[in-house]
C-alpha cells in the first residue's frame, strides 16, 4: 500500500512517514499543497493524509480540487482545529475522515486501516499462488503448510508480486509501489530483496514461483 502525506511541519511529517514505513507502507511526503496536488495527480496512492493548514494550497481547497479532478483516493484530514464547524468544512470538502492534533499514533493507524478497507472492500484479505498463501490481515505467509517469516519490506514486495501474479513487474513499478519517490533505482536493493524472497519461498521447493524475466523484471506464477 502506498500513502501520500501532505504536511508542512517536517517533524510531524517525518514522524508519520517513519511510523507508516515500520508498518509496511510505502510513503511519499509533500510539504506544501502545490507539491501535494502534483503528486496526487501524477502518482497512484491508496490513501492521502492531508493537513488542513498547509502553504500554497490549503487543505480544504486541495481536497476540493482533487475531488473535482475525479481523484477518489481516500483522504484523512489532519488539523489542530477541533471545532465542529472545522470538521464539517473538512468533510464537506471531500475528506473521508478527520483527525485532530495531537493524536495517538495507534488511533491514526486504525483510521488508515479503515480507509484502506473501504477502498479495497472487494479485494480479498488472503492472496494465493499455487501452495503459497499470504494473509494480509495477520501478515502470515504459509507455503505447503509451513509458515515463512518475512521482513516488513519482503512482505510488501511479495504482496505486490502476488497482486500482479502472472504479470511482469518492472524494477521501476516495484520501486514506486514498495519503496517511495526518493528510492535510488540505480541500486541493487530490489534484486537483493528478490533473492531473499526466493531463498525463503522457493529454495526447498521443486516448483519455483518467482521468476526473472531478463531485461524486463520479475513475475510470480504457479
Amino acid at each position: 500500500m502506498r500513502i501520500l502525506v501532505i504536511e508542512d511541519e517536517k517533524h510531524i511529517a517525518d514522524f508519520i512517514k517513519q511510523g507508516l514505513k515500520e508498518e509496511g507502507y510505502s510513503v511519499d511526503v509533500a510539504y506544501d499543497g502545490e507539491k501535494g496536488y502534483f503528486l496526487a495527480g501524477t502518482e497512484e496512492y491508496d490513501a492521502i493524509v492531508l493537513d488542513l493548514m498547509i502553504p500554497k494550497i490549503d487543505g480544504v481547497t486541495l481536497c476540493k480540487k482533487l475531488r473535482q479532478d475525479k481523484i477518489s483516493t481516500p483522504i484523512l484530514m489532519l488539523t489542530a482545529k477541533d471545532s465542529v464547524d472545522d470538521k464539517v468544512r473538512g468533510l464537506d470538502s471531500g475528506a473521508d475522515d478527520y483527525l485532530t492534533k495531537p493524536f495517538a499514533f495507534k488511533e491514526f493507524l486504525a483510521r488508515i486501516r479503515v480507509l484502506l478497507r473501504k477502498d479495497t472492500s472487494a479485494i480479498p484479505t488472503k492472496l494465493q499462488v499455487a501452495d503459497l498463501v499470504m494473509d494480509i490481515l495477520t501478515h502470515k505467509v504459509i507455503r505447503d503448510g509451513k509458515e515463512i517469516i518475512l521482513t516488513t519490506k519482503e512482505f510488501s514486495l511479495l504482496e505486490y508480486l502476488i497482486r500482479n501474479a502472472g504479470k511482469v513487474v518492472t524494477r521501476t513499478t516495484i520501486s514506486e509501489h514498495v519503496w517511495d519517490i526518493n528510492f535510488d533505482t540505480t541500486t541493487n536493493v530490489i534484486d537483493v530483496h528478490i533473492t531473499a524472497l526466493r531463498r525463503k519461498i522457493d529454495h526447498t521447493h521443486k516448483n519455483k514461483l518467482i521468476h526473472t524475466i531478463r531485461g524486463r523484471g520479475y513475475t510470480i506464477k504457479g
